[in-house]
């Protein structure tokens, strides 16, 4: 008995040692799905950062143009310190997410400089557009670029071109316009006749 009642308080000591252990493994685990499930949500709210335009030049903008043949495209020349550029651009965000499900494509030309990447990355990721945007190319000859683009465009900006679906410019704007003026010439584009049709 004298043996039994020495073993008995540490017994009793190391049961409630394990019980302290299981309680702190416990809380440990807790804190530990508490701080996994705050990263995971931390993750999921942290905005995705677009990818910095690609550069092109006359002969990658015509490259990007032929992969849209026979759809109907809004093609917009835009930077960040053309203020009706960003006066514009908003709307033609909002005009793309109504209409891309009815068949209108778009993409976007920045012509800002390299300087500005920091400027054309916070517009991007305030607007996200949710359309393609290219970059231009520096040290290129901007004036035959312009008229490459189109012979009727010198160069001032927003510059808004809308191509038929046989790659044709149906319609071109040259600065700020109003969301029923682009609506309209939409609305031209989504009716032009595939190339198989044209002419019959």
């Amino acid at each position: 008995m004298r043996n039994a009642s020495r073993q008995s308080p540490l017994r009793a000591t190391a049961i409630a040692s394990l019980a302290l252990v299981f309680v702190l493994a416990g809380a440990f685990a807790a804190n530990s799905q508490s701080a996994a499930s705050k990263s995971t949500a931390l993750q999921a709210a942290k905005p995705i950062t677009p990818a910095d335009p690609k550069l092109i030049d006359l002969e990658g903008y015509n490259r990007i143009l032929a992969k849209y043949k026979g759809k109907p495209l809004m093609v917009t020349f835009w930077a960040t310190w053309c203020e009706p550029c960003r006066e514009e651009f908003p709307r033609l965000v909002d005009l793309s997410k109504e209409y891309a499900p009815k068949g209108l494509s778009i993409f976007g030309v920045s012509l800002d400089n390299d300087a500005d990447m920091h400027l054309v990355r916070h517009f991007l990721a305030l607007h996200h557009p949710g359309f393609p945007n290219y970059r231009q190319k520096m040290g290129i000859d901007v004036d035959a670029f312009y008229t490459g683009v189109n012979p009727a465009w010198t160069g001032t900006m927003p510059e808004t071109l809308f191509y038929a679906r046989d790659g044709s410019i149906l319609v071109h704007f040259i600065g700020e316009q109003s969301r029923e003026t682009f609506e309209d010439a939409i609305r031209q584009v989504l009716a032009s006749p595939t190339p198989s049709s044209a002419g019959h």
